[in-house]
């Protein structure tokens, strides 16, 4: 064999264990490589999904409006313009009594609200006679005390006292005495009024509820 050919068939050779080793690397490396780097982009880099699901929202961290707030409770009554109104004691009004008919001796009552807040004139006067005992008997049915007559300071509300006609059963007094209906043992001082030459029937002296205006607290 010619050094020519030997030469030839050594190149060949040469070139053909070369193209073997070459190729089995290439491939083996391509794969690895691109694998090794699908996963770790998999599981090392977070997904946006993940990301974003991770992070809270600004709705969850923002603070809560104002209509969550609880609001403040209205004070007990404060909207009822009555709801401190007390019926009136003797230390709340000043009182006087005007003779309106001598035949049956009636005298007109009057209280005015002295104070400087609102009370109610309760029920009918209680009225007494001098140093006779009892009271005057009470005449006509009164509002309750929801309705009964508001005064205002300086305010007046008016009651009608009839000592009865002279049947030669009573006595004749020159003073009366007068507490307010409180519905309570508030313990008062009488207010007092001259009456000069009154006749106090023991069945017909009577006294009316307290009213708004004199005319209504004289015809009843």
């Amino acid at each position: 064999m010619s050094t020519a050919l030997k030469a030839a068939i050594a190149l060949a050779a040469v070139s053909a264990l070369a193209l073997t080793a070459c190729g089995p690397t290439e491939d083996g490396a391509a794969g690895p490589t691109a694998s090794g780097s699908a996963s770790a982009s998999a599981s090392g880099s977070p997904s946006a999904s993940t990301s974003a699901s991770a992070s809270p929202s600004k709705s969850a961290s923002a603070k809560p409006s104002k209509s969550a707030s609880p609001s403040k409770s209205p004070t007990p009554g404060s909207t009822d313009p009555d709801y401190d109104v007390f019926p009136c004691s003797t230390f709340d009004v000043t009182f006087t009594a005007t003779l309106a008919e001598p035949t049956t001796s009636s005298y007109l009552l009057k209280i005015t609200n002295k104070g400087t807040k609102a009370c109610r004139a309760l029920g009918h006067p209680v009225v007494t006679f001098g140093d006779l005992d009892g009271q005057a008997t009470e005449r006509g049915a009164a509002p309750g005390i929801e309705d009964a007559i508001r005064l205002e300071p300086g305010q007046s509300a008016y009651a009608g006292l009839m000592g009865g006609a002279k049947d030669g059963k009573g006595k004749t007094v020159n003073s009366i005495a007068l507490t307010m209906n409180t519905e309570s043992d508030l313990k008062q001082t009488p207010l007092k009024a001259s009456t000069p030459g009154l006749y106090v029937s023991p069945d017909k002296n009577s006294v009316t509820a307290w009213m708004n205006n004199a005319e209504d607290a004289l015809s009843l």
